[in-house]
């Protein structure tokens, strides 16, 4: 039997994935009109109206990133409000502050109560972040939800297009990949406005451009994007 004659097509090539860490320094925020109360709050801790706070606003506003600055600062502990439980309540304080993240409808209300009482009885601090104001949370515990609508809240916006700019601006530097101002004028008005959504814009560009071998330019963009919407 003779040898099949059809073409092979050549192997495909891949762009190698490339690690890029998240950098959560003080240096590496952005302030705007967005987050400027929020920087505020965790900049002038521990001169702070009460030893609990809570940042409250949507998703990729940058709550993590403050609370990873305050985090520095006071050496506080990280946990995830869902694994927040009343045998944890103790260690969570045990270097004297701690940040609650995401907190939801959907959490331990009696942990939470004890956590605050803990703090205040131990001249603790408790950062707490949400996308929404406790007002918003669907608590049942009484005490807890009084407890927690007299606590000072910041607010976060999605930030504002200077500062979206800059966010994407800073991302493509920290990679090495210089711009112009068209990408990031079409960039402004095609993403989420979130910095979360500007990470994962600049991810897919920097990966798309090494594997097609081709600049980060505004046509690059366009396709990508257009592809991706469809």
């Amino acid at each position: 039997m003779a040898p099949s004659s059809a073409p092979v097509s050549p192997p495909r090539q891949l762009a190698l994935a490339f690690g890029h860490e998240v950098s959560y320094a003080r240096e590496d925020f952005l302030e705007g009109p967005s987050n400027a109360a929020a920087l505020h709050l965790v900049e002038r801790w521990p001169d702070w109206p009460a030893h609990i706070a809570v940042l409250a606003g949507p998703e990729g506003s940058g709550k993590s990133h403050l609370a990873a600055i305050w985090a520095n600062a006071a050496g506080a502990r990280h946990l995830s409000a869902s694994a927040l439980d009343l045998g944890a309540v103790p260690a969570a304080l045990a270097t004297g502050a701690v940040v609650l993240e995401n907190v939801a409808d959907q959490l331990d209300e009696v942990a939470l109560f004890h956590l605050l009482n803990l703090a205040n009885e131990q001249a603790g601090y408790v950062l707490l972040t949400a996308r929404r104001p406790p007002a918003l949370w669907m608590v049942a515990l009484p005490d807890l939800r009084s407890r927690l609508r007299a606590l000072p809240v910041v607010e976060l916006s999605a930030p504002d297009d200077a500062l979206l700019r800059a966010v994407l601006v800073k991302l493509f530097a920290d990679r090495q990949l210089a711009v112009d101002e068209a990408l990031i004028s079409y960039l402004v008005t095609r993403i989420e406005r979130s910095v979360a959504a500007a990470r994962a814009a600049v991810t897919l560009l920097d990966r798309e451009a090494l594997r097609q071998k081709r600049p980060v330019t505004r046509a690059l963009a366009a396709q990508i994007l257009d592809t991706n919407s469809e």
